[in-house]
């Protein structure tokens, strides 16, 4: 029979498994995103948030369960797929290429706007980072980590996606640029673009999230508004905090 898809919602994954080799590591996780709405994704390390995102991107292939993308069932997707429709990535590690330059780094990904011009173009992006704008010749490879993570969020905004994952996008980062990055997703929030986030910092994750899900060994044990999660008593210690 097939499953019906709410028309607002951008992801709709139900009961996903999932494997490496012989370990199960998602349980019958169910995670849904509505058109413009901001997902925290909590858990400590090791609980399959990652193993998520990469389920939901199409990089584990050993995976049971239904996942729906903007009205598509996109259960057994490539990643390729799943980037064509309109999904980005900016991966934990961030993921430049270090042998092309900033410029290339960016443009190698880029979309066109629509036809109203709305979008991220890139003179936007380096207006919103003028530090790749001042190192466009540079390598990926000889930018700090910073400005490799401000890289990383640029190219995946010139793919004007509809849905963007952000996995651990301030991890390591000076405070000044850790600022810069939040920032830059809170304008992302109000551009209305959807967003999948996860980030250590889980009190800033649940300021700047509509909702959010917190893994516990694979399995969903919370999963609400953030600004009823953030009351919630058992949070902490879900979290090791």
């Amino acid at each position: 029979m097939p499953i019906e898809m709410d028309a607002s919602l951008i992801v709709d994954a139900r009961c996903l498994h999932a494997w490496y080799g012989s370990s199960h590591v998602l349980h019958g996780v169910d995670l849904q995103i509505h058109r413009g709405e901001t997902v925290g994704l909590l858990g400590r390390n090791g609980m399959g948030k990652s193993t998520l995102i990469r389920t939901l991107l199409g990089h584990v292939s050993r995976r049971d369960g239904y996942i729906g993308l903007f009205g598509q069932d996109m259960s057994r997707a490539q990643p390729h797929q799943v980037a064509r429709c309109g999904v980005a990535y900016v991966p934990e590690g961030r993921g430049v290429f270090p042998n092309l330059s900033v410029r290339e780094n960016l443009v190698m990904a880029a979309r066109p706007c629509g036809d109203a011009g709305a979008g991220w173009t890139y003179r936007r992006v380096l207006s919103t980072f003028p530090r790749l704008g001042e190192r466009l010749h540079h390598l990926g490879a000889q930018l700090s980590g910073g400005e490799q993570q401000m890289l990383s969020l640029g190219r995946a905004l010139l793919t004007q996606p509809r849905l963007i994952i952000l996995d651990e996008a301030t991890e390591g980062l000076a405070p000044k640029t850790v600022l810069e990055i939040w920032r830059v997703i809170e304008e992302i929030r109000a551009s209305g673009i959807a967003s999948l986030i996860v980030d250590r910092n889980y009190r800033k994750v649940l300021q700047e999230s509509d909702s959010a899900v917190v893994l516990l060994k694979g399995r969903v044990v919370l999963a609400e508004a953030s600004s009823l999660l953030r009351e919630r008593s058992e949070l902490a210690s879900h979290l090791g905090v």
